[in-house]
């Protein structure tokens, strides 16, 4: 859509919330066709005001997805995500928030068009409401500590929030103000409204006298035909100069050879005739005259269309031209740089593939599962299908044992990749599709002889090996932590590789934010 269309919808929703209108205000946006991430948090904020938790869910997802570094929006999730009671949820956005912060204090939002400053503190009294209701009363307190030492206004209400700690009472989440909510520029606003570049029309000159009319000749209403001066008794008519004249004495006007001027009288001495022109009477010479029929704009030829035009082209277009099919049912990978690949088995009388796909990706029924090895591959199974079926069928084509291939995948608005079979409590593969698809992410793990995974984290970034003893990852991989070397660096395991890394370069999931070692 217009992105002044956009403009005027925007400022329209925000002055319906500004009312405390807020049907209004999500009619106006329901018009929007193409969100950006701010005009998406004015919905999410909307569906909060008349407690409609779950669009107001949806409606952040789809602002984090438009912009992944928005604390703010992370902050405003993980409260959605307490009052929804998606507590895992809301703790990894107290996270995501933490991260996005970058180690500032405070993000002001106000260049962006939210009249809103975010603390860190309040990312982690957020934190801390969630421990509340998981009944972990001492990481509450913990974190609520470390809030008291961070910098910003309005940390007054961390003290109450211990003494319910205190009391093992429940913490409410902290929100963006109702109506604080991002608003276009005033600027733009303003030039939404038409200005005249041009001023107003004047006459300069006319071939009918006293003529005011400042428009346009097809908007001009009149009668067809010339402009006829009322002369009584006179042989009036619109004549044109056959060749040009020079004013020689007192009353002449200089014409132009062709100029149309309107005639009074031609019986003056001297040869001279009476005429208008340019809105001015004088005279000029009668033999110069010659004589013009009135115009007539019904005597106008039509301009007919030349036989042997083609007709234009038909509304609907040709059919595609029918070829081998792009994507197949079975199972064949895409090697990375490879020279050539082997193309599938084709009939000889079509050219058309012996395994075609009969149905689209989109078959109920069925999802197409991408999945990422040191190759990527796609396979088509029923959405059913149980994650235990689903690995023997990749480690049949991988050729692994079923127990040395661990299953991942990737939630929303993160980037750690999470075993599939784990807390998640996922059955199939309806936990993870989305639109008939699926990503997976399958890395060979060697099984760990003797050795104790502590804990996990998450690759911030990508590290390249420096020697021997050092552990190769990628950003988003999931690292098992098998001990801590010294202060920055850990000893780690993925991938099948045990290594070292520098502690910098990743960041534990979920109790990484109060910056204290756990249990």
């Amino acid at each position: 859509m217009l992105y002044t269309e956009l403009l005027r919808l925007w400022d329209e929703a925000v002055r319906a919330i500004d009312s405390r209108d807020w049907q209004g205000a999500l009619t106006n946006l329901n018009q929007i066709t193409d969100h950006n991430f701010r005009t998406k948090f004015v919905v999410a904020s909307t569906h909060i005001a008349l407690g409609q938790v779950d669009l107001a869910i949806k409606a952040l997802d789809q602002v984090i997805t438009k912009d992944s570094c928005l604390a703010v929006g992370f902050f405003q999730r993980s409260a959605v995500h307490m009052m929804a009671n998606r507590l895992e949820e809301a703790l990894a956005d107290c996270i995501w928030a933490q991260k996005n912060m970058r180690e500032n204090p405070v993000i002001d939002y106000k260049q962006l068009g939210l009249r809103y400053k975010l603390y860190s503190w309040q990312v982690l009294y957020n934190a801390a409401a969630v421990h509340s209701r998981l009944q972990q009363w001492d990481k509450a307190r913990e974190i609520l500590t470390a809030a008291l030492q961070e910098r910003g206004a309005g940390k007054s209400n961390l003290d109450t929030a211990l003494e319910a700690i205190f009391r093992k009472e429940v913490l409410e989440p902290l929100l963006v103000p109702e109506g604080e909510v991002f608003r276009p520029r005033k600027q733009e606003i303003e030039q939404l409204k038409p200005r005249d570049f041009l001023g107003e029309a004047k006459v300069i000159t006319s071939l009918i006298p006293n003529d005011d009319f400042g428009g346009f000749d097809p908007l001009r209403p009149q009668t067809p035909g010339y402009y006829e001066p009322k002369v009584d008794g006179k042989d009036s008519r619109y004549m044109i100069m056959k060749s040009a004249y020079v004013a020689k004495g007192a009353g002449e006007l200089t014409v132009p050879a062709g100029a149309e001027l309107f005639l009074y009288s031609d019986d003056d001495k001297d040869g001279l005739a009476v005429v208008i022109y340019d809105g001015k009477r004088g005279l000029v010479p009668s033999f110069l005259l010659e004589r013009m029929g009135k115009k007539n704009k019904a005597k106008t030829k039509r301009i007919e269309l030349a036989s042997g035009i083609p007709h234009p082209p038909a509304l609907n277009p040709p059919n595609r031209p029918q070829g081998p099919s792009q994507r197949s049912l079975e199972l064949y990978p895409s090697y990375t740089g490879a020279t050539h690949t082997t193309p599938p088995t084709t009939d000889n009388s079509t050219g058309v593939p012996a395994q075609q796909a009969y149905t689209s990706p989109q078959e109920s029924g069925s999802v197409i599962v991408k999945v990422h090895y040191t190759y990527t591959m796609a396979l088509r199974v029923p959405l059913e299908t149980s994650f235990r079926d689903l690995q023997d069928k990749i480690t049949e084509k991988l050729g692994q044992p079923a127990m040395n291939v661990r299953l991942r995948h990737r939630k929303d608005g993160t980037r750690a990749l999470i075993p599939v079979s784990g807390d998640d409590k996922l059955d199939s593969l309806e936990g993870v599709a989305e639109s008939g698809r699926a990503q997976i992410w399958c890395q060979n793990e060697d099984p760990l002889a003797n050795r104790t995974i502590l804990y996990q984290m998450v690759a911030l970034y990508d590290y390249n090996a420096q020697g021997p003893e050092d552990l190769e990852f990628s950003e988003g991989d999931t690292i098992d932590i098998l001990s801590e070397v010294n202060d920055e660096w850990l000893e780690g395991h993925v991938g099948g590789k045990i290594g070292i890394f520098p502690q910098s370069f990743a960041q534990r999931d979920i109790y990484s934010i109060s910056g204290a070692s756990t249990d």
